[in-house]
């Protein structure tokens, strides 16, 4: 995982937090759908409410894919998040837009991928959050299934988990993100949003997830 600069990783991770996109709550931990107790809880669909904030990801992530992905010929948002991140971008960029299912629809032409499908055309994938990269890599797939040419990803914020940069390295496929969890905990600390005596319990979470708390 590489992130777009320094700069843009502390501002949205500021802007983030104003929104409460970004929760910490290390004293009262969230509880994720896999069972792990978290200090923090991510929702960057909140980012779409807010206009200043909704242009400042879409103006990075497309200078993110200009810089890293020039040769893009369309961008591919991941179901549901990605989707409106993703067609941003392509408007953005005057490129195509197709966004990938979970599953396939359930009726009709039970699609995986919805656009039109272009094999050997080269895609950037978008998507809001990358965890352990399970669900964003199997977009990757998909698409490659359908004969597209994945060029990479671009995310808006990344926990920074070590299986995450496995699993992307494993499936060959390049990650940007705007911002990340080493980027967000100062910017935490500086804002007041957390004391500064609760990072070696934070940073113990980002290295063991699953048996934190335990």
């Amino acid at each position: 995982m590489e992130i777009l600069d320094q700069a843009t990783a502390a501002e949205v991770a500021d802007r983030l937090l104003e929104i409460q996109a970004i929760r910490l709550q290390p004293d009262k931990p969230f509880t994720w759908a896999s069972g792990w107790k978290s200090p923090i809880y991510c929702d960057n669909r909140l980012s779409l409410s807010f206009p200043e904030v909704r242009c400042l990801i879409r103006d990075q992530l497309v200078k993110s894919v200009s810089h890293f992905f020039p040769m893009a010929e369309a961008i591919a948002g991941v179901a549901t998040a990605g989707i409106p991140q993703g067609a941003l971008i392509a408007n953005e960029l005057d490129l195509p837009f197709i966004y990938v299912r979970s599953k396939p629809k359930g009726h009709g032409m039970e699609n995986m991928i919805e656009g039109k499908v272009v094999p050997g055309q080269k895609v950037v994938v978008v998507e809001d959050l990358v965890s352990t990269g399970g669900s964003s890599l199997k977009a990757v797939q998909d698409l490659r299934n359908a004969g597209f040419e994945v060029l990479g990803m671009v995310a808006i914020f990344s926990y920074g988990f070590e299986v995450a940069d496995k699993n992307f390295e494993e499936a060959g496929v390049k990650l940007i993100c705007l911002s990340h969890y080493d980027a967000l905990l100062p910017r935490a600390v500086h804002r007041k949003y957390i004391d500064e005596n609760v990072l070696q319990s934070l940073g113990e979470w980002r290295k063991n997830p699953g048996a934190w708390m335990q």
